[in-house]
């Protein structure tokens, strides 16, 4: 099971991807590029999400 730590940096780094992606797709024109882009990025979002949410509940242990 990942930490807070890893979760939030695997969500900057799907973020980051994903925005490189949706940039490029919107560069040559492919769509179905940009879209995939988008959903990394919203999938970086979610896990950035889940590790805050980790390490709030570590630190009120």
């Amino acid at each position: 099971m990942a930490t807070g730590k890893e979760d939030k940096a695997k969500g900057t780094a799907n973020k980051a991807a994903g925005k490189a992606k949706e940039t490029a797709g919107k560069a040559s024109g492919s769509s179905k590029t940009e879209v995939k882009g988008k959903a990394q990025q919203a999938k970086g979002e979610l896990q950035k999400g889940k590790g805050d949410a980790k390490e709030s509940q570590k630190k009120q242990r």
